[in-house]
């Protein structure tokens, strides 16, 4: 990737190539998608399994490592998932702050 990733849009960008030079992109619907983030959701889940809360605040190095390897594999599959819906992850999120704020009003 010679794309240098600032933001969201060129995360897409730059994701979108790479699944283009590859052929990848017809593989690439909302079901195998969604099910690719859950799959790796479930890979970062893992490393917290039968941790305390404690030891799940402060991951050994080694550890954390593992960690943001799969919080980058998952926040890859919601954006490509994004793009192949045309949805905007930052209207979207906005939105559904919003909607929060009605459902859960601070006390």
């Amino acid at each position: 990737m010679t794309t240098t990733i600032t933001d969201l849009d060129t995360l897409r960008l730059a994701l979108r190539d790479f699944a283009t030079v590859r052929n990848w992109r017809p593989f690439h619907t909302p079901k195998n998608l969604a099910m690719a983030m859950i799959v790796e959701a479930a890979e970062l889940v893992e490393h917290f399994q039968w941790a305390t809360p404690e030891e799940s605040c402060a991951p050994p190095p080694e550890k954390l490592a593992a960690i943001r390897d799969e919080v980058a594999d998952t926040l890859i599959y919601l954006v490509e998932l994004a793009d192949v819906l045309d949805i905007d992850l930052i209207a979207a999120a906005r939105e559904k702050v919003a909607k929060n704020a009605l459902k859960y009003p601070a006390p």
